[in-house]
């Protein structure tokens, strides 16, 4: 006895899928991903229409599903991070319904409540055995953990899994496990290597960037929060990882050992699990090659769910462990609300992810960000979407300055004995003017596009229409 099926198409038959229904995927294939598209494919050729596309995060891989919302096949979508391709479109109005975004523990909480019921799920597995025991850190299509695709196995009605190696019975060290699975599909393909991850990750060079990342590294060491048992987690980008290594340097300086690093990973966290600055890695997915061989190789690198990296219904959360964690912004506000979502004209090209649940759950949550972009400030007096609220950040790190809210008197009083250079963020916003000049208020819509569902499942914002010249 097996669950193989001889094709994504007899897989959609078999599920039961209907007119209506809603479907799930996860995002571990990232821009590499083929399994969303062949699945949509099949499923127009069958004629079902009305579905709701609940996925994970949403790529510019994925841009064949505008021709599926174009045709009817898609009338909803939810998602934790949409790209700029798609996210324009969605800005200019294609879609009837407004998309909703949740957060990355957001997503698993609802599901698990029954709030966004899944009827068949479908997972990209990179290897898998006839019973449907699935690993993503294997095969040609590695992409390491398989963290945000566990809620979808769990809860959805019927699951599918699509693999493009499959291995004998019983596979070994297996992510999701048969007894969630009905139906195995093999492929060819299930993604392009290039695109599910990148082969290194880079430290900024930018002298902007490096002094950014210097400020943030001794914001941490003096916030009093850097000691044996520390815990951490920051972004890929380049000024984040920049500040991981000045952190890194303090940590084996003082001999510091922290409990856990946590997050999306890459090869730079891995290289500070090895070099003893942490005892363990949380991993809900992987962010280029060296993390995913950290996680196929050491026992010290572990796979965590969504739910356990960051559900708020669950019994417990990792993130409510999180002494420091380092985000970005496209903007924030003198309120140290920030968003995400959008870009300056106003157009989705983001996504809250774990922004939101991880700045709700650490002790100090840093924002890291350059005074401008393209000649407009971060700084503004309201934020197009609220991403993340203001009561959630402590600190804003730019190259100008250091502003902290002031609801953490304490955490501004020990940077400034520090010698730090706090600033407040309206002179912040102000200082930067001077430089930029004072943008233009940006013109709204009068048709929301998408929802901004916070972690607990409540509206907490809405995104407008980018009007048309």
């Amino acid at each position: 006895m097996d669950k193989l099926v001889k094709s994504i198409q007899e897989a959609v038959k078999l599920s039961g899928l209907k007119d209506g229904m809603t479907i799930s995927f996860h995002h571990h294939l990232r821009n590499g991903d083929f399994v969303l598209n062949m699945v949509m494919e099949q499923i127009a050729g069958l004629g079902i229409r009305d579905l709701n596309v609940n996925a994970s995060s949403l790529f510019d891989a994925h841009m064949p599903i505008l021709e599926h919302i174009k045709n009817g096949v898609v009338t909803g979508i939810s998602a934790d991070y949409i790209a700029a391709g798609v996210g324009r479109a969605i800005s200019q109005g294609i879609m009837q319904k407004p998309v909703q975004f949740r957060t990355h523990g957001g997503r698993p909480s609802d599901i698990a409540l029954g709030r966004t019921p899944i009827d068949v799920a479908f997972i990209a597995a990179p290897t898998a055995d006839p019973m449907g025991n699935c690993s993503g850190k294997y095969g040609k299509s590695a992409c390491g953990s398989l963290g945000y695709a566990f809620a979808d196995a769990m809860y959805a009605k019927k699951v599918v899994v699509i693999t493009d190696n499959l291995v004998a019975y019983p596979l070994q060290d297996f992510s999701i496990s048969e007894d969630y699975v009905d139906y195995v599909v093999t492929v060819d393909a299930i993604g392009d290597p290039k695109g599910i991850v990148s082969g290194t990750t880079q430290i900024t060079r930018d002298p902007v960037g490096l002094v950014m990342a210097a400020h943030a590294a001794r914001v941490i060491e003096a916030s009093g929060l850097l000691k044996d048992g520390f815990s951490f987690q920051t972004g890929a980008g380049g000024a984040s990882l920049a500040a991981a290594k000045f952190l890194k340097d303090i940590m084996l300086e003082k001999k510091i050992q922290g409990s856990f690093g946590m997050g999306g990973i890459t090869g730079y966290m891995v290289e500070m699990l090895q070099a003893g600055c942490f005892r363990n890695l949380m991993d809900v997915q992987c962010f280029d090659l060296k993390a995913v061989e950290s996680i196929r190789t050491d026992p010290r690198h572990l796979e965590i769910s969504a739910m356990q990296y960051a559900s708020p219904s669950s019994r417990s959360a990792a993130v409510d462990s999180l002494d420091v964690v380092i985000l970005g912004a496209t903007q924030i506000d003198t309120d140290f609300n920030v968003n995400v979502h959008t870009d300056s004209n106003g157009y989705i090209m983001g996504g809250s992810g774990g922004h939101s649940d991880t700045a709700a759950g650490a002790k100090l949550s840093m924002i890291i960000a350059p005074m401008f972009r393209a000649r407009l400030p971060i700084v503004t007096d309201k934020v197009t979407c609220v991403s993340t609220p203001g009561k959630d950040i402590d600190v804003l790190v730019t190259q100008g300055g250091i502003a902290v809210n002031p609801k953490n008197q304490e955490l501004q009083q020990r940077l400034m004995a520090a010698g730090l250079p706090v600033v407040d963020i309206r002179e912040l916003k102000e200082k930067t003017e001077r430089i930029t000049g004072t943008p233009k208020t940006l013109a709204k819509g009068d048709r929301v596009v998408a929802e901004v569902i916070d972690r607990y499942g409540q509206l907490q914002d809405s995104i407008y229409n980018v009007p048309t010249k």
